[in-house]
């Protein structure tokens, strides 16, 4: 039994590196996703164009110009001395957001009084704007106290865990990992029937000495394969390429990458049943992808989510790994910690691989 299993596990093997199209599909998705994904899925704001209007020459309001200037965030200040020229760079998308400085700003913070500024946002991106804009008020506020000699009162420190810069690299990186070992998994295995369907092989498969449980096998082992070598060109990305330093156990992980993988098996295998062609293959792994990686706390916290939602993507497996992912890598979590999301892991597989193994005997007998 093993020595024909292994012999159809290399052929599936061949058969996915054989094909240029499949070869592709598997290798520059990757590559894509590890030099792209950590620089464009991100919420850090940087690189920002601001558009000042001083209506004050004194010297607190020129200080305040510099300090904008010389902040990180910000990079190309433009000064306008007009009303309309602010409304023209904000209405044609020249800067991010504009800054009104009124004409007694100096005067009431050499006086000790209170003053305000206007501070002007881009509502058509309005993430970012809010976010830069949050970065201004900071350093308004923190100039205006350094001048005015006031105490802020009760200083609340901040000291962040696991990620003390808030790089946010270091939260897109790792959960690459589970986004990588899903689609690894599931084109390998959605597109393995379909193939042999679309190539005519499928019947020279099931007069073969091999069982059904054996051909299962042979189709679902070459997809962990596949998944778990991708995973681990992101791996080792994120750890000698961005520099992520990995706190926990590297045998855990990858246990849990094996689970991972099997709960998606069955889907992957579910989706081949049903199709006849491989390009219907690829339908049904979009149809199935994207809402899973929207609803796995990727894209958005599940926190923020509906409360029915958020018991209804209890379903989810990539929602469970990106969660054991983000805590064995950046905290170092030990398996009494990310045991629920292992229990259901588990019970996922369980589920989606029997019914998947039922219709799959019932589709090829």
């Amino acid at each position: 039994m093993l020595r024909r299993l292994l012999t159809l596990v290399v052929k599936e093997l061949q058969s996915l590196l054989r094909e240029r199209q499949t070869r592709t599909i598997l290798i520059i998705p990757v590559i894509l996703q590890v030099l792209v994904f950590p620089f464009a899925a991100t919420l850090d704001v940087t690189h920002v164009a601001v558009a000042v209007f001083n209506q004050d020459s004194g010297h607190s309001a020129l200080q305040l110009v510099r300090r904008l200037q010389h902040a990180s965030a910000f990079d190309n200040l433009k000064s306008v001395h007009s009303e309309a020229a602010l409304k023209t760079l904000l209405d044609n998308q020249k800067v991010l957001l504009a800054l009104r400085i009124p004409n007694n700003f100096s005067a009431k913070i050499a006086a000790h009084q209170p003053v305000q500024v206007q501070v002007l946002l881009d509502g058509r991106n309005s993430n970012s704007a809010q976010i830069a804009g949050n970065y201004v008020q900071q350093i308004v506020a923190r100039f205006a106290n350094e001048k005015t000699g006031q105490d802020p009162g009760a200083a609340l420190i901040t000291r962040n865990w696991y990620n003390p810069n808030l790089n946010y690299k270091w939260f897109i990186v790792p959960s690459l990992i589970a986004l990588i070992t899903t689609i690894g998994v599931l084109i390998v295995t959605s597109l393995s029937v379909a193939r042999e369907r679309e190539q005519g092989t499928l019947e020279q498969l099931l007069v073969s000495p091999l069982s059904t449980a054996e051909i299962f096998l042979g189709k679902a082992i070459p997809a962990i394969i596949v998944a778990i070598i991708q995973a681990t060109v992101v791996f080792a990305s994120a750890v000698f390429g961005y520099h992520i330093p990995f706190q926990g156990s590297v045998l855990l992980f990858y246990a849990t990458m094996l689970i991972y993988s099997l709960s998606l098996i069955g889907i992957g295998l579910l989706i081949s049943s049903f199709c006849r062609t491989q390009q219907q293959a690829f339908i049904g792994v979009f149809v199935f992808m994207m809402p899973a990686i929207l609803l796995s706390g990727y894209v958005a916290p599940v926190e923020n989510m509906p409360y029915w939602l958020q018991k209804l993507v209890w379903v989810n497996p990539v929602l469970h790994f990106t969660e054991i992912t983000k805590m064995v890598y950046l905290k170092g979590a030990q398996l009494s910690i990310i045991l629920p999301q292992v229990f259901a892991l588990g019970v996922i597989t369980v589920i989606s691989t029997a019914v998947a193994y039922y219709i799959f005997k019932r589709n090829i007998a």
